[in-house]
């Protein structure tokens, strides 16, 4: 007879404590999406109640018929893919030689962009308004982009350089054996290889533009404005309005969920590359 394993006490207390962590941050989304789709009334109800008696869509219906929530979707969609882009574009090649070719002056600038991360936005809001300003790029999406990338490259290169380090450095020394100038092996072995963090990479800077608040409340108008500005309003001094704005936080997490779907595979190779070395 073959005898039936029993889970173990440790394997239970660490299944339950993993589902207590996920629930501690699945129920205010599914508490969001809840409001998001009950009427009016029943939004305001007291006590509140968790799930709607009647399932309404009006929310919805109220949100992307308004005249300002869609153009500031496009806004933010526009701004976090060109934030995305720009960052990396920065901070995979800075990584790579800070990482590869290491010298005093690189771990200098490893340092600093730490240092970077640690100042707060705020006390840089002030000096970007100014400078914009100053070169005509203020209340402009190019603006918020550059805005934005000054906040995201500190932490894209410190990411990137995380997983640089993880590649052996005897791959390039063997590429430039066979011929491959420095570009040629960071292109062809190098990057295929690093494909997993940058993955992880842009999606941690798409967050961070998308999500961005103070920058987008100092720097734009209402041509410019982006969705977590226009959210905000919805809290006025006319009230707040709780079922706009779940149903608008609902669509505005509907990108970052797609995006993180679409790089699933990406992710969890890059999160576990350099775990393994045989």
């Amino acid at each position: 007879m073959h005898r039936v394993s029993r889970p173990s006490v440790s394997g239970i207390l660490i299944n339950a404590a993993a589902l207590v962590l996920v629930l501690s941050y699945a129920l205010p989304y599914i508490y969001l999406l809840m409001t998001s789709i009950k009427p009016a009334a029943d939004v305001q109800q007291i006590p509140p109640s968790f799930f709607p008696a009647v399932i309404s869509f009006e929310n919805f219906r109220e949100v992307l018929q308004s005249s300002t929530l869609p153009k500031a979707f496009i806004n933010s969609l526009t701004v976090a893919m060109l934030t995305t882009a720009l960052s990396l574009m920065v901070a995979v090649p800075a990584a790579y030689v800070a990482t590869q070719y290491r010298r005093r002056i690189t771990t200098f600038f490893l340092l600093f962009a730490l240092v970077t991360r640690m100042v707060p936005s705020v006390s840089l809001g002030v000096p970007l308004f100014q400078l914009l300003k100053s070169i005509g790029l203020l209340d402009t999406i190019p603006g918020l982009v550059l805005a934005h990338t000054s906040a995201a490259v500190p932490l894209a290169l410190l990411l990137m350089s995380a997983f640089f380090e993880g590649v052996p450095k005897e791959l390039e020394e063997a590429a430039r054996m066979d011929g491959c100038t420095r570009f040629q092996a960071f292109r062809k072995i190098i990057l295929p290889i690093i494909t997993g963090g940058i993955a992880v990479t842009a999606l941690f800077t798409f967050i961070t533009s998308w999500n961005e608040f103070l920058y987008a409340l100092l720097l734009t108008s209402e041509s410019t404005k982006t969705a977590p500005i226009v959210i905000a309003e919805y809290n006025s001094v006319y009230g707040l309005a709780w079922g706009a704005m779940t149903a608008a936080a609902v669509l505005y997490s509907l990108p970052v969920i797609i995006v993180t779907l679409a790089l699933q595979k990406q992710i969890v190779g890059g999160l576990t590359f350099g775990a393994v070395k045989g």
